[in-house]
């Protein structure tokens, strides 16, 4: 399965049955996601633990609004067989604007309203409300 994907699920698994924290193997791309979703709110915070290449983990831990997860669903665009690139133009918003995109562009990691006001398009990883 593809290590990405992987990740989306136990977030949103995690979610359902009301975790605090959970716990990831570590990736470069996994850490700018998690922090593209503490920035935006629908995460508390992350942190990267174990010194050693094979041990290092993600610690994320999970915000909740009001007895209800801050994130509903999470769902992986750009996937191995078929990538989706957008310019900034076909960039649309997700659930009418409530949720958000999380875009690869030249200029890193942004989510969809930002590459839309900065001017510039990339691959769609994922959406989420």
């Amino acid at each position: 399965m593809d290590p990405l994907a992987n990740f989306f699920s136990q977030i949103k698994n995690a979610q359902m049955v009301n975790k605090e924290t959970l716990k990831v193997p570590y990736a470069k791309l996994k850490l700018a996601i998690a922090e593209v979703l503490v920035r935006t709110g629908y995460l508390e915070s992350v942190e990267r633990q174990g010194r050693e290449v094979s041990r290092r983990m993600l610690v994320v831990k999970l915000k909740k609004d009001e007895d209800h997860p801050a994130i509903f669903g999470i769902r992986k665009v750009s996937k191995l067989g078929q990538r989706v690139y957008l310019p900034h133009k076909k960039i649309w918003p997700v659930r009418s604007g409530y949720g958000l995109a999380i875009i690869s562009t030249p200029k890193g990691l942004m989510t969809d309203k930002e590459a839309r006001k900065q001017g510039v398009g990339g691959e769609v990883i994922c959406e989420v409300w």
